[in-house]
């Protein structure tokens, strides 16, 4: 992942999302890159294309959303 990513610019960080009990992928992963525009590049011309015999697919990361207590069961 990060070798395909070092092709745009310098790779601070690259990481596949493991399972904790399994170890193996999950299928995503997360890279950060420090310059914007290196980054923007390596989105639009890697989305939609194959690694390792799959499609991936490449887009900006976004915060969760805070969601909302699971504890709430509606007693009165």
């Amino acid at each position: 992942l990060r070798e395909v990513f070092e092709a745009y610019g310098e790779v601070s960080s690259a990481n596949v999302i493991n399972d904790k009990f399994t170890g193996r992928s999950r299928g995503f992963g997360f890279v950060e890159m420090d310059n914007e525009e290196e980054a923007q590049e390596a989105i639009a011309d890697l989305d939609g294309t194959t690694l390792d015999g799959r499609t991936i697919v490449v887009k900006k990361a976004e915060p969760r959303k805070a969601q909302k207590p699971r504890n709430n069961f509606n007693r009165w």
